[in-house]
């Protein structure tokens, strides 16, 4: 799969970004850059730092060293990455770390006001984003009473609406069905936001990403993408550093919920 031209302009950057929880590290000298039109999967095993690296990007937790650079600019204040949250969307893992409002269209509604669109602008935003993502009729559901693969689409719909320039997406296609990853899939295919994805859905990775990372032994490496189909109807998805060489078909990585995603 190949990716856009790397002459397209750095929206992101991450600058020897290092972090510790206490005394441990969970990552060090990770560098990345993300340009207009690409789709990264950042993979890795759980615990890796996946989920902390994107609140890294919008300032939710502060890295021991390094720095964020968005759209050319260095961010190091609270005001800089408020600022910035306007313009890089993230999703949470966990659509209940989102959804804060009683009723749906007031969860979606909140980012567009608080852009500063009128009332019924941000409502009419709201209600063309969820009919967008199948959730025409929603928005005077109570957001607590939702099942979870409707309080996932609701928790993206809320990013969506704020229109931003790049999308960080932790586990997107948690708790949906197969009809609803489908669709979800086709929505942000036809996007044009660059976007960090953090997944274990082959399927997400495999329509939807143009590069790949991976974050393994306290440090992000570029990675290669390979897709085998097999006769017999199924097919894996190798992903694995550069710096390796290729696996030969016959030898396959080792099984790994992350870099050896196969479906049967």
């Amino acid at each position: 799969m190949t990716g856009p031209a790397t002459a397209q302009p750095a929206l992101l950057e991450l600058q020897q970004i290092a972090f510790h929880h206490g005394s441990r590290r969970i990552f060090g000298d990770v560098n990345l850059t993300l340009r207009r039109g690409e789709r990264l999967a950042l993979v890795g095993g759980n615990g890796a730092g996946k989920s902390t690296l994107l609140e890294l990007i919008v300032g939710l937790r502060q890295p021991s060293c390094g720095r964020v650079v968005a759209f050319g600019e260095a961010c190091h204040s609270e005001p800089q990455f408020r600022t910035l949250r306007a313009r890089i969307g993230l999703l949470f893992q966990d659509s209940d770390d989102q959804l804060f409002c009683p009723t749906v269209l007031e969860d979606v509604a909140f980012g567009p006001l608080n852009l500063g669109h009128g009332e019924t602008g941000a409502r009419r935003i709201a209600e063309q984003t969820l009919a967008s993502l199948g959730l025409a009729g929603f928005g005077e559901r109570i957001t607590h009473r939702l099942s979870g693969g409707e309080k996932r689409l609701v928790a993206l719909a809320s990013v969506l609406a704020m229109q931003p320039q790049v999308l960080l997406l932790d586990e997107p296609t948690n708790g949906l069905d197969e009809a609803a990853e489908k669709r979800l899939i086709a929505h942000l295919q036809g996007l044009d936001q660059a976007m960090i994805l953090v997944t274990h859905d082959r399927r997400l990775i495999e329509q939807l990403a143009n590069r790949a990372a991976l974050l393994q032994d306290n440090t992000l490496l570029d990675a290669v993408m390979h897709s085998h189909p097999h006769q017999h109807q199924h097919a894996h998805l190798h992903i694995h550093p550069k710096e390796q060489p290729k696996p030969a078909h016959d030898q396959p990585l080792p099984r790994h919920p992350d870099h050896h995603l196969s479906e049967g």
